[in-house]
């Protein structure tokens, strides 16, 4: 006989606690090297960090002794050798070690500086020149003047070999001793509204700014040095792989303020000379894609205000629209905040001039030079609503190649698979396409062997393996044999009609061991769309925020997941019209729902949503909402203290919807929120709201759970101190997951009530006793 998956199962597991390095054993780190072709292990004491050749045989390596004097040496072992050649000794430190892809070439940072704050040169030796050995330090004449080599940039050649990118910044300044004792000391931040950051934001991005890095680059061959960002161009894309002769420079300062409160990124963008450094002003004020070509010929971008694709000729400045609506549609079709919607994106170049990008569907080919009209790729396989998307199998190379795989999902019965495109011709034939969810696919490097993923929600994402054609699949692994012992429910996607006419989609679970003849209880869970989800496999585990649907279905619920569309301003509503019409068609086409036994559970968007929908109907028995944002009004001038930023344009152009700021649209925000009509709920209601919540703050869940408490309705509120948005102490998941099922079970099931929440956990009781039992 099977089990049910109780709460007993998911919280068994106990992680082991790994035991924390100390200081010392992390100063004494050693490195063991294996030599595959005779066996034999070198143990090198006292190493700070190694880089090894990805195409040659070279490990390079720091080791650093901390006596008396501080002494660094940069060693290289080669399969051949017995022991380490010792490339260079110096009095210092050390540090950023990098090999070229071909062991020819070692480059790191120095620093002889015995001060906290260390100036450091960057050095490079040329292993093939009797060591050559150059030494880039402050005094280099084209390093800017206060300027010096940063620390705080990974450094990495170019995959030719030919230069060498690093970062400058500002010298680090000295630290002065300080003589002021904390009596005489004021900690004070002062906000300016001329500030295009909230202190707030320029606090939680304090750290790396202070690391802040403009990218340079060093040609060993002709030892010349040359910064390609400046203060003035901040942000330049480093090109390692196909080192054009052009670079993209951005700059975002003069949109820092406005892009704050529209959520999008605006930017200068400029091209820069790779040889010379010179700049030159490609597009203001940018808020889409943009790329340069392979060749460094064209700009590729999209242009959000007109929802099209241009190209720009870098030398002549002709821009080029290449995409219309007539075609297809580009961007986004489907959303639903008011904010003009995303492209759907860029797949790759298939050559030079030439560039893939996605329509709703589909795969179009546009040519820069726009001599060539678009070619929808996909043309063959688009009768029925599939999208398809590439996979790159080959990282390595920056062109599209002739014979590509793609995935195929259909949006309207959830199948997916993978396709075959020939890009000469422009054809797609569908390879494999099941009631599954396949995803992942790798391609091995030396033969037409495939690996993929695929699972379903009740078989465990295992491993399969085919040939190019797909037309025969074996699976490999076995991950998850223990779930045979263990009840398991089933999934059913689900169509009605919402209160505004419509056409929806959502998921309805069904119990283990479903009887026709029986009846249950169901608990409905949303937070925008996840009819996508219908083949995803949920494997039980402790919840971080929302219900697990494997636990529940297993213990004799439905889980009803619908999809909602919003209207602008209307978010509440929006929810109201989706996810009543859904669960009484549920109700209605399914007579072993419950009616008198339904529950709501979301978190964050979702707990919003739920908290608003209890103050316009009382069909659920039970909800629980967490880190619900119940005031608009006092939230719109929040913060979002895991980013600092203020949380306004959330509601003027993002995901809460209102469309406007508090003042053109005050009444949306109180008719969109549940404060204000707190008197209205006779749902009881477990909220969860916690006090480290860089997402929502936590007084939104206070304002909820102080009004209802002075209405006398039953609420209740669980706060995991310095706990996240959604829990990451399995501890505080394995807490609330018992609770929430307690409190679930209760009123749905007529479990008895737990001791927390009919007599509370007072205060003086808090980590002493849990309230799981019965109260009497």
């Amino acid at each position: 006989m099977k089990d049910t998956i109780t709460t007993d199962t998911i919280v068994s597991t106990k992680v082991e606690k790994k035991k924390t390095p100390k200081k010392s054993d992390i100063k004494k780190s050693w490195m063991g090297v294996l030599n595959l072709s005779t066996g034999q292990i070198l143990t090198i004491d006292q190493v700070v960090e190694f880089d090894i050749s990805d195409y040659g045989d070279v490990l390079c390596f720091i080791h650093q002794t901390n006596d008396s004097i501080d002494s660094t040496f940069v060693s290289k072992l080669k399969p051949e050798m017995d022991k380490p050649q010792i490339l260079v000794q110096k009095e210092g430190f050390s540090k950023n070690v990098t090999v070229d892809l071909y062991g020819n070439q070692i480059s790191f940072l120095f620093s002889a500086d015995t001060n906290s704050s260390k100036q450091f040169s960057l050095e490079y030796l040329a292993l093939k020149s009797k060591n050559l050995h150059v030494s880039i330090d402050t005094n280099h004449r084209s390093i800017p003047n206060g300027w010096s080599v940063s620390e705080h940039f990974k450094l990495r050649f170019s995959e030719d070999g030919s230069a060498i990118y690093f970062g400058l910044a500002p010298k680090p300044e000295r630290k002065i001793k300080d003589t002021l004792t904390p009596d005489e000391k004021v900690s004070l931040d002062v906000w300016n509204w001329k500030d295009a950051q909230l202190q707030t934001q320029q606090l939680k991005s304090l750290e790396s700014d202070q690391k802040k890095t403009f990218l340079a680059v060093y040609y060993p061959e002709r030892n010349d040095l040359l910064p390609l960002a400046s203060e003035q161009i901040s942000e330049v894309r480093p090109d390692y792989k196909q080192h054009r002769k052009y670079l993209l420079g951005i700059d975002r300062k003069r949109y820092e303020l406005v892009s704050g409160w529209e959520q999008t990124r605006y930017a200068d963008v400029y091209l820069i000379n790779r040889k010379s450094g010179s700049s030159k002003l490609l597009l203001e004020r940018a808020d889409g894609f943009y790329s340069l070509s392979p060749a460094a010929d064209y700009l590729l971008f999209y242009q959000s205000n007109d929802s099209c694709w241009y190209s720009l000729n870098v030398e002549s400045m002709r821009q080029i629209r290449l995409t219309n609506h007539s075609l297809d549609a580009f961007y986004n079709v489907d959303n639903d905040i008011p904010k003009i919607a995303n492209a759907y994106g860029f797949a790759g170049w298939s050559e030079e001039n030439t560039a893939v990008v996605y329509s709703r569907n589909h795969l179009w080919t546009v040519d820069l030079a726009g001599k060539m009209k678009p070619l929808k790729l996909t043309e063959n396989a688009s009768a029925n609503d599939y999208v398809f998307r590439y996979v790159n199998l080959n990282t390595e190379e920056p062109l599209i190649a002739d014979k590509s795989f793609l995935t195929v999902f259909d949006r309207r019965t959830k199948q997916s698979g993978f396709a075959k495109l020939d890009l000469k011709s422009g054809r797609t034939s569908i390879s494999i396409l099941e009631k599954a969810r396949l995803s992942g696919l790798v391609k091995a490097l030396s033969s037409d062997t495939f690996l993929y993923r695929k699972e379903t929600f009740q078989n465990y994402p295992d491993l399969y393996i085919s040939g190019e054609d797909m037309s025969k699949s074996n699976r490999i692994s076995e991950a998850n044999p223990q779930q045979a012992d263990y009840c398991w429910g089933s999934v059913q996607l689900v169509d009605w009609k919402s209160f505004s006419g419509d056409s929806l989609q959502g998921l309805l679970y069904f119990p283990a061991n479903f009887s026709a003849d029986s009846s249950y209880p169901m608990l409905v869970y949303f937070y925008e769309r996840h009819s996508n989800d219908l083949y995803r496999h949920f494997s039980p585990k402790p919840s971080r925020s929302v219900i697990n649907i494997t636990e529940y279905t297993s213990r004799g619920y439905f889980v009803f997941t619908p999809d909602i569309i919003y209207s602008t301003a209307q978010p509440g509503q929006s929810a109201y019209n989706a996810v009543m019409s859904g669960t009484q068609s549920m109700m209605e086409r399914f007579s072993q729902i419950d009616g008198k036994r339904i529950g709501l559970q979301g978190q964050s968007w979702g707990g919003y949503q739920i908290a608003w929908l209890i103050t316009r109907t009382n069909l659920f028995k039970a909800a629980m909402a967490g880190a619900p944002v119940s005031n608009m009004t006092s939230a719109y001038g929040g913060i979002r203290w895991e980013s600092g930023v203020s949380r306004a344009s959330q509601y003027e152009v993002g995901q809460s919807r209102i469309g406007g700021t508090l003042w053109s649209n005050l009444n949306d925000f109180i008719e969109n929120s549940p404060l204000f009509y707190a008197d209205r709920v006779q749902t009881p209601l477990l909220i969860m709201h916690n006090d480290a919540d860089g997402a929502v703050p936590w007084y939104q869940g206070i304002e909820y759970f102080s009004a209802l408490r002075r209405l006398n309705k039953p609420v209740w509120m669980l706060v995991y101190n310095n706990a996240p948005h959604n829990l990451t102490r399995r501890a505080d998941s394995e807490d609330l997951t018992i609770r929430m099922q307690q409190f679930f079970d209760h009123y749905l099931k007529d479990a008895p009530e737990p001791e927390w929440m009919k007599s509370g956990i007072p205060a003086l009781q808090k980590g002493k006793k849990k309230g799981f039992g019965t109260a009497f």
